[in-house]
């Protein structure tokens, strides 16, 4: 089962990213915040402190994973090449 599928990036989720410290992602639609919140910390190597999951009106699956602080979204964000 896929849990990420990719970063998930609008103008609205960057201005999250830079206010609120989250990423968000598609994720697959059985993935449950446990195995999103784990696949993230293993996969960027950071401490997560919350994730919100909600179904977009395409039917999908998105993600917000808020960082703990002394994680930088945007430093995981330009890593991933978004910025």
């Amino acid at each position: 089962m896929e849990i990420i599928k990719y970063p998930f990036i609008t103008e609205k989720a960057t201005l999250s990213m830079e206010k609120n410290n989250t990423l968000q992602f598609l994720v697959g639609r059985n993935a449950r915040k446990e195995q999103i919140k784990k696949a993230v910390e293993e996969m960027y190597n950071v401490k997560v402190v919350k994730v919100t999951t909600m179904i977009t009106p395409k039917g999908e699956k998105k993600a917000l994973v808020t960082l703990s602080p002394e994680n930088s979204a945007e430093e995981i964000a330009s890593r991933l090449g978004i910025f």
